[in-house]
């Protein structure tokens, strides 16, 4: 269609009185052209000022700043394919935000023409495309499972492990260009009160991490967990040798029973034998008569960080951040009961079964357990 010819339909629209439909049925036109030239004139016209009316000028200068923010955005999308000059992800950009940005205006935005857009968008999709939609379907499921916190390390494992046969670029680009990321939050609340008369133990451990078998070395400590209710806390026991947590329980409230719950759950699952290191913080939980009393009648070897120091028990701590940045810091809980389902999930569903840990050759705990106990035999 010549510029005339649209001119004169989009004079035909606004002097007649007719409708669009009957116009553009006149014309031989469909609607939704006719309805788009009269769109492009009516902005073109009023952004043709500055104008002398008030009203028509404030109207101009908000669509001016609606126009140039819609730009922006636009860039911010799409300015890591500049560099590369890679035509198709811009083109996929202009794609996907044209019902905000017109193809015309992106198309100039980008430098790129509208003939090798339409050319691109009537084009089938290649081979390595229609793999790349099969492929991102497994990431997304996956992500999912994975509470949407593994990298493109953890994920590239995942799939060939799944059968699936792809490298680890190219699962970084699809999870990168389809926004697959994780956010983390945090919170903070003191657990460990070491202001008590109950015995300390020396530190035997010595942040010495290693063990050579499972049921050698069992760390334990306690976190929280914010509520609309107030505090849920949790306590573990964890194997050093595998990083599975082996026993664990939840309260409301921070007393000794909690603590020992945990152990007990740990003992009757692992049935472990005398002189495995049993190693906690100073707090009051752990150095209560109760707790002593059933870490010496089955034999542990007891062990205390420092007074203050963190690091003496950082194992542990790195998988409460573990457990917090991948479940906890990315819900808002409205009830305790909720969050302890979600915990029991996550560690007895995922943590224990299926989480791949970078340290551990990117098996799960119970995978590297199972295969050390295979070598063995």
């Amino acid at each position: 269609m010549t510029p005339e010819f649209r001119a004169e339909a989009v004079r035909l629209v606004e002097t007649s009185g007719r409708s669009v439909a009957a116009i553009a049925e006149d014309l031989g036109i469909g609607k939704s052209t006719l309805t788009r030239w009269l769109t492009q004139h009516r902005e073109a016209d009023l952004l043709s000022g500055p104008h002398s009316d008030a009203s028509k000028e404030l109207a101009r200068l908000r669509k001016e700043n609606e126009i140039l923010r819609q730009e922006r955005d636009l860039l911010k999308k799409a300015a890591a394919f500049f560099g590369a000059g890679d035509h198709e992800m811009m083109f996929r950009v202009i794609d996907a935000e044209k019902a905000t940005v017109s193809v015309r205006r992106s198309c100039a935005l980008f430098g790129v023409s509208m003939s090798g857009f339409y050319a691109w968008k009537s084009r089938a999709p290649s081979r390595r495309q229609k793999d790349d939609l099969v492929l991102l379907a497994h990431i997304r499921s996956q992500f999912a499972t994975s509470h949407e916190t593994y990298g493109s390390p953890r994920m590239t494992v995942e799939l060939q492990e799944g059968g699936v046969e792809v490298g680890r670029h190219r699962v970084a680009r699809l999870m990168r260009d389809n926004g697959l990321k994780a956010l983390q939050k945090r919170r903070y609340k003191k657990t460990t009160d070491s202001h008590h008369g109950g015995p300390v133990a020396p530190n035997i451990l010595d942040q010495d991490f290693e063990a050579s078998t499972p049921d050698q070395k069992w760390g334990v400590d306690i976190s929280y967990i914010w509520t609309a209710e107030g505090w849920l806390y949790l306590a573990i026991v964890l194997d050093l040798y595998s990083r599975r947590i082996i026993g664990w329980s939840v309260s409301d409230r921070l007393k000794k029973d909690l603590a020992l719950n945990a152990l007990q759950r740990a003992i009757a699952m692992r049935r472990p034998p005398r002189g495995v290191i049993h190693h906690s913080d100073r707090g009051s939980q752990y150095c209560s008569e109760a707790y002593q009393k059933l870490l010496t009648g089955r034999g542990f070897v007891l062990s205390m960080s420092g007074k203050g120091n963190c690091y003496d028990n950082a194992m542990v701590e790195t998988v409460f951040k573990t457990i917090k940045s991948e479940l906890i810091w990315r819900t808002a809980y409205k009830t305790r009961q909720q969050a302890q389902a979600e915990i029991s999930q996550y560690i007895d569903g995922f943590y224990n079964p299926r989480r791949r840990h970078s340290a551990l050759g990117y098996m799960s705990p119970i995978q590297f357990e199972s295969t050390a106990l295979k070598l063995a035999a």
